[in-house]
């Protein structure tokens, strides 16, 4: 049986990236972003894949999202992965909080990913039960925070990693497997030109980390390269 995939997040970027892989290697793919018209490299991955399913979400409509998962009840998801993120402002320092683009960070990172861990809970149950997994990033690893800074998308994923270990909790006696990922440092609009790697190396390595989950590994924070990084 063909192993299915839903992304959020997907017309760019790691999500981009993690649509091909998947892809490639024989999964269904339902791949959602906010406009699909705006999207051409997804538009084009259709054309020569008829795994790939294009879905217009916006991650923080509620409502769009419980009538996306009503439309899609007859599937088995294996894999969900809760990709769309946004960092907003940077440069600003203490004193300089913007609490409306804090509140959209939280709405898109933090509050999105429970709301289709929700929605789709159903079809993660059935078959084999699926994995869910949330992109967080290093900078939201309280350990890792010795420069300070960064105030609102850090929080974002310091806070999206609390949401996973509460459900990597509460769905484990279901088989369920959470897992928050660190991507790397991405060559992405978010992450920069100078970042160390490029996404189709940051969805390969996320790959593999999905396809050697254990268990015992719901609840867990780890890399892209399999390493586990501490909260």
């Amino acid at each position: 049986m063909t192993p299915t995939l839903l992304i959020t997040g997907a017309n760019r970027g790691v999500g981009l990236a993690l649509t091909r892989e998947y892809l490639h290697n024989g999964w269904q793919v339902y791949a959602s972003c906010r406009d699909i018209s705006a999207a051409p490299e997804l538009q084009a991955l259709q054309q020569t894949h008829p795994h790939l399913t294009l879905l217009e979400l916006d991650v923080t409509d509620h409502a769009a999202i419980q009538s996306l998962s009503r439309s899609l009840s007859g599937i088995t998801l294996d894999l969900l992965i809760n990709n769309a993120g946004y960092y907003g402002p940077k440069g600003y320092g203490f004193g300089n909080t913007d609490a409306d683009e804090w509140r959209k960070v939280l709405e898109i990172n933090t509050i999105a990913p429970l709301k289709m861990a929700e929605a789709f809970y159903p079809q993660l149950k059935q078959g084999n039960p699926g994995i869910i997994a949330c992109m967080s990033s290093k900078v939201g690893s309280m350990t890792e925070n010795t420069s300070g800074g960064g105030y609102i998308y850090r929080s974002s994923k310091a806070a999206l990693n609390s949401v996973v270990k509460s459900l990597s909790n509460d769905l484990f006696s279901e088989g369920i497997r959470c897992i928050a990922l660190h991507p790397g440092w991405v060559q992405t609009e978010m992450g920069g030109p100078n970042a160390l790697i490029d996404a189709g190396t940051s969805a390969k390595g996320l790959k593999q980390v999905l396809d050697r989950l254990q268990p015992e590994d719901s609840g867990q924070f780890i890399d892209y390269q399999g390493q586990y990084l501490p909260w």
